[in-house]
């Protein structure tokens, strides 16, 4: 039994992000659904989705739920649907996060929530690239 993973984000930047890291992995070790919130969306309607597709993920283990700007209507959508869930909400989705939640599909709730921050946190850094002479 292992975490179902819920990416709530802006249009586009979830599902991105999901095939980049299933191109990446040769596949995806973990149930993974996108919730996309475009700019006209009813938050109320999402919300409802969500639900459903965190019972649908929700196979006994819990579900983690990850969000790409806090405080934005993706991240306020994610917030409202922890209440009551076996959930875990970890915001600032980027690509090392997922890649390092997707190398750990056996991990517990609390464990993946974990590693998504610190995933999330070391890679973000300054490159020190040297400039290209042409």
């Amino acid at each position: 039994m292992s975490v179902g993973l819920l990416l709530i984000t802006h249009t586009g930047v979830g599902r991105a992000l999901l095939d980049v890291a299933v191109t990446t992995m040769h596949g995806c070790p973990l149930q993974v659904r996108c919730l996309e919130v475009g700019t006209a969306a009813d938050p109320d309607a999402l919300r409802e989705l969500g639900q459903e597709m965190i019972a649908e993920l929700d196979r006994g283990a819990g579900v983690l739920i990850l969000t790409d700007a806090y405080g934005s209507t993706p991240s306020n959508i994610a917030c409202s649907l922890r209440r009551g869930r076996r959930t875990a909400v970890v915001a600032g989705l980027n690509l090392p996060m997922l890649l390092r939640i997707l190398n750990y599909p056996t991990l517990s709730l609390a464990e993946l929530e974990h590693k998504a921050v610190s995933g999330g946190r070391d890679g973000v850094l300054r490159a020190g690239c040297e400039q290209a002479t042409v």
